[in-house]
């Protein structure tokens, strides 16, 4: 099985942050318009179908890999609702609680897998580690951008702010300081959710909670086009650089 994520590059990054904030939105969206454990469902279900599509294939397809995020995104969220609006327990503790959880699931991968490298997703149990992790970054980042935004009343705007100043601290780390390179990467990874969810947050909500008002479905559809933009840039580039191995083979067989 070849490596089933996509390189990290520029267009990763904005990709992943507009899925983060499109993840937001969308969930937001859904549990005003539609009866919110139905919403809920209908998400797992749509999660578990861009899972399986996942799993089924044996390299990195961008639509099917960004399918996938997008879905965890929406649900990753929805997770970190409910636990708070439903159950009641603060963003302080879910912040804590899926911070244990997401750091777990990287001790138990790297004592079996001996690496948290996303260069080498490359076999079942290291993409079934890699999805549980993303999972937990998604919950910890909604609940961590709650937090700031809500619980330590910075507002929606201000965090996000906080989280964009925070997202430079690995760049800087991993470019000036020698930092490792996977853990900048999970670093960043685990940011870029609350950076995006605190900007959709401001842009959607309405202004007596903080926000622009703008509205969450129109901004989920226009964060839903750009990210389909983004991977049809990452699939013309997946599908250039898939020719040059196989025009390189040719041309020595020649």
């Amino acid at each position: 099985m070849r490596n089933k994520v996509p390189e990290v590059t520029a267009i990763f990054w904005i990709t992943k942050v507009l899925t983060t904030a499109m993840g937001e939105t969308t969930s937001d969206f859904m549990v005003h318009q539609i009866d919110p454990p139905v919403a809920v469902a209908i998400g797992f279900v749509v999660l578990a179908a861009s899972l399986v599509l996942q799993f089924a294939v044996k390299r990195y397809l961008p639509w099917v890999y960004w399918f996938a995020v997008v879905m965890v995104s929406v649900f990753g969220t929805m997770v970190a609702d409910v636990i708070h609006v439903q159950f009641g327990v603060p963003y302080a503790v879910s912040t804590v609680g899926f911070l244990v959880a997401l750091a777990a699931i990287f001790a138990l991968w790297y004592a079996t897998q001996k690496t948290l490298s996303i260069h080498s997703i490359d076999t079942r149990p290291r993409e079934l580690f890699y999805w549980a992790a993303v999972l937990a970054t998604f919950a910890l980042g909604t609940a961590a951008g709650d937090l700031t935004a809500t619980t330590f009343h910075l507002g929606y705007f201000a965090s996000g702010i906080l989280f964009a100043v925070i997202i430079a601290i690995p760049a800087i780390g991993f470019r000036f300081w020698g930092w490792n390179g996977v853990f900048s990467f999970w670093f960043a990874y685990i940011i870029t959710r609350p950076l995006g969810a605190s900007f959709s947050d401001w842009l959607g909500l309405p202004p007596e909670r903080g926000g622009v008002g703008i509205g969450t479905g129109l901004v989920s559809a226009v964060l839903t086009v750009a990210i389909i933009v983004c991977v049809g840039i990452m699939n013309r580039d997946h599908k250039r650089a898939s020719r040059v191995p196989a025009l390189a083979v040719n041309a020595s067989v020649e």
